[in-house]
């Protein structure tokens, strides 16, 4: 395979998670960022922890959906983060019905 080859299966792989994320966007309540991936998700605690001096942020998602290309399963029941630097979480603003 060469690496146009590659580029292209990519391209066409990251093309596909943007149509899925937008085809499961309305299943979710928060967005949410952290520094190694994005999650959509129904339920999000956030909890500041600090540990022998260090501040991190321990973050649990329940009913989620992982952006991540090489995943095979990007549904997922629960999820455990523990971040040492920023995490965005935002709530999805719905129309009004």
């Amino acid at each position: 395979m060469s690496s146009e080859d590659l580029e292209r299966f990519e391209t066409e792989v990251e093309l596909a998670l943007y149509q899925e994320y937008k085809a499961v966007l309305p299943l979710f309540k928060f967005v949410v960022e952290t520094e190694r991936r994005f999650y959509l998700a129904n339920v999000v605690q956030v909890e500041p922890k600090q540990q022998e001096g260090v501040n991190f942020v321990d973050v649990v998602l329940e009913d989620a959906w992982v952006w991540d290309m090489y995943r095979p399963v990007r549904f997922v029941e629960r999820v455990r983060v523990i971040s040492f630097k920023d995490v965005n979480i935002e709530e999805i603003a719905r129309p009004e019905s």
